[in-house]
């Protein structure tokens, strides 16, 4: 089993940049496909990228597509994402999720086994 915890979130500007950390513990990060995912109140959750298992491949939302890039560095147990150009609409709570049964990404949230609690992101206008 594997614990995960986010940070990096907090207030910025608009067109201003975060970068969000996802530290993996518990069992090393390179067992599982890993994704970005958001929220805001009263709606599901959003896939936002995803990075296979072995790091060679990614998928960004068309909604981000551009201004965020995902990573990771297994060295460190640990997943990234860069956001960039951020916008009011980017404003939502980001959770990272790690996927023990699959070795690539999906867009389904329920494809994943394992959440961190969440870091809230809030762009202002």
């Amino acid at each position: 089993q594997v614990q995960l915890v986010e940070s990096g979130g907090g207030l910025v500007q608009t067109g201003g940049s975060l970068r969000l950390s996802c530290a993996t513990s518990g069992r090393t990060s390179s067992s599982y496909a890993m994704a970005w995912f958001r929220q805001t109140p009263g709606n599901e959750r959003e896939f936002v990228a995803g990075i296979t298992r072995s790091g060679s491949s990614a998928y960004h939302a068309n909604s981000i597509r551009g201004r965020f890039t995902i990573s990771r560095d297994d060295a460190k147990n640990t997943l990234y994402l860069q956001m960039n150009s951020l916008k009011p609409e980017d404003t939502a709570v980001y959770y990272c999720a790690a996927s023990e049964k699959y070795a690539s990404w999906s867009l389904q949230a329920d494809r994943y086994d394992y959440w961190g609690q969440g870091t809230q992101v809030t762009v202002s206008s």
